[in-house]
């Protein structure tokens, strides 16, 4: 057991823009998470502090997206890392013994990633493997979209690093990291695990043992339809939690940006060669 936690890592990805969702990332997984699943648990900021329970918070320093990633990678021993990001916030607890053989089998078949999120985008042929229920299922590459993605995903850290191109930010690092994939076509599999905002489950399981669930709760540097639930749960809990509640239901009722400004108004292109024109002839 000791051996399996000092080789895996959950890191959650985290910037300091989104520091205003730590809060809520802190009581979903407390909520949900069981600390008993021997990993190593680290939330990585840029340059600010961040405390949450059951979290050693490591820094990565500026940057563009995918070498902020790589400069943590580095700097952790663990082999495997449980990835997540800050906007990922549980609904569901979660099983222990899934992640414990989870582990265990990634280990010792040097297995270099997981999908542990349900989407529609795989496509999965079924293994003989089973883990509390959930087919270990092999992704077929070619038929499937988003090779490289950022859900929730055990990798093998050196062929995640392997994946991290300097300056890609993270829409490209999918779009570019997917081709590359496909390209190379690696074994790479998926569990059912997560039903990523309410999915259902693409493969043939048998009768899966407490499946988990998350909801991403940020689009675009704004709060989604998805914090709705979140602010319903949180109203019924400590003083904390329903003053959090307060703050959530005014960045999404007023549109404001996670760092609380108001969201750039899109101007179309015909307004904007209106405002030149104007803009010469007033100069």
């Amino acid at each position: 057991m000791q051996t399996a936690k000092n080789k895996v890592a959950l890191l959650v990805h985290a910037c300091d823009r989104y520091e205003f969702l730590y809060k809520g990332f802190n009581f979903t997984f407390t909520e949900n998470w069981d600390f008993n699943i021997p990993c190593n648990y680290y939330f990585a900021t840029e340059v600010n502090n961040a405390a949450i329970n059951g979290f050693t918070n490591i820094k990565s320093g500026n940057g563009e997206w995918a070498d902020r990633l790589a400069t943590l990678l580095n700097n952790m021993e663990e082999e495997y890392v449980l990835y997540f990001q800050e906007d990922m916030w549980l609904t569901k607890p979660v099983n222990a013994k899934f992640f414990t053989t989870l582990f265990e089998e990634a280990i010792q078949n040097n297995w270099r990633q997981v999908k542990l999120h349900s989407m529609n985008v795989y496509k999965t042929r079924a293994s003989n493997n089973d883990i509390e229920g959930f087919n270990v299922a092999e992704i077929d590459n070619e038929a499937s979209q988003y090779l490289m993605s950022h859900q929730v995903t055990l990798w093998k850290k050196d062929f995640l690093l392997a994946q991290l191109h300097k300056k890609e930010h993270p829409w490209r690092n999918e779009r570019k990291g997917t081709k590359r994939l496909k390209k190379l076509n690696p074994l790479i599999l998926h569990a059912d695990y997560f039903a990523e905002n309410g999915a259902a489950e693409i493969n043939n399981n048998k009768n899966p043992l407490l499946r988990s669930e998350y909801y991403a709760v940020s689009f675009n540097s704004t709060l989604n339809n998805n914090i709705l639930r979140f602010i319903e749960w949180l109203k019924t809990g400590s003083a904390a939690q329903k003053e959090y509640a307060a703050e959530l239901q005014n960045h999404y009722d007023n549109n404001l940006t996670h760092d609380g400004n108001e969201r750039p108004k899109k101007v179309d292109i015909f307004k904007k060669i209106k405002n030149f024109i104007q803009k010469r002839a007033d100069n």
